[in-house]
């Protein structure tokens, strides 16, 4: 499953090299160079793992981490460090950090670290909703009513079923494949447009401006991410 991972990190040819490892590996990834920064973009939401040095400029990793953990983030966070002291891992790791890697590492090491704390992450899904508000959206999935600025808008079945597995799945990247699979019930090789057709159906729907999604988001190449 594709993850969106946010790399903190001030050194330009790692946050290169970084940046295209992880993206060879099917991942979204965003990117920050300092620690004001950085901390700005992981307290956004948007992302399943942070990737975080600790000497960063404007604000060190270890008081990112410990911020983040205060603000009531439980994003996973992997921090990356030239420092290989004992005591720097244990302070990270009582901040809140889930995993610890020590500058030099190998890639397949990092790898295999941002895949295990991804499987965590994907196991931790939402509980399915009955009632769910979004901006100026209300819906009641029980009694399969939506309302957009307090009047009533017609659902077809279908798009009622997509809009709940998105919800149900939200933040996470979901594939055109699993929404035909589980929404459809379709096989996941037959080549079809539906879902997107009825992307386009439901943002003219509930998007305030549908060419510019706030919700239903695209990941290209991905599939779809609902954003609250």
């Amino acid at each position: 499953m594709s993850s969106r991972i946010l790399l903190i990190e001030d050194e330009p040819g790692l946050v290169l090299t970084l940046s295209d490892l992880l993206a060879a590996e099917g991942h979204e990834v965003d990117t920050a160079t300092d620690g004001i920064t950085g901390l700005a973009k992981a307290r956004e939401g948007q992302c399943d793992l942070v990737l975080l040095d600790i000497m960063l400029p404007g604000k060190n990793g270890l008081e990112v981490c410990r911020e983040l953990r205060q603000h009531g983030s439980d994003v996973a966070i992997l921090m990356l460090t030239a420092k290989s002291q004992v005591i720097d891992r244990v302070v990270g790791l009582k901040l809140g950090a889930d995993d610890y890697l020590t500058k030099p590492f190998d890639p397949s090491e990092l790898l295999a670290r941002v895949e295990a704390l991804l499987r965590r992450v994907h196991k931790e899904s939402f509980p399915a909703v009955l009632r769910f508000q979004f901006g100026s959206v209300q819906v009641d999935f029980e009694k399969a009513e939506l309302l957009k600025d307090g009047s009533p808008v017609s659902l077809a079945g279908k798009e009622l079923q997509l809009l709940r597995y998105l919800i149900d799945h939200r933040g996470k990247v979901i594939s055109r494949e699993e929404l035909l699979k589980n929404v459809w019930e379709y096989q996941s090789d037959i080549s079809t447009r539906t879902v997107d057709v009825h992307v386009a159906w439901l943002r003219q729907k509930i998007e305030e401006n549908p060419q510019f999604p706030r919700f239903i988001r695209t990941v290209r190449g991905s599939g779809y991410r609902f954003a609250t």
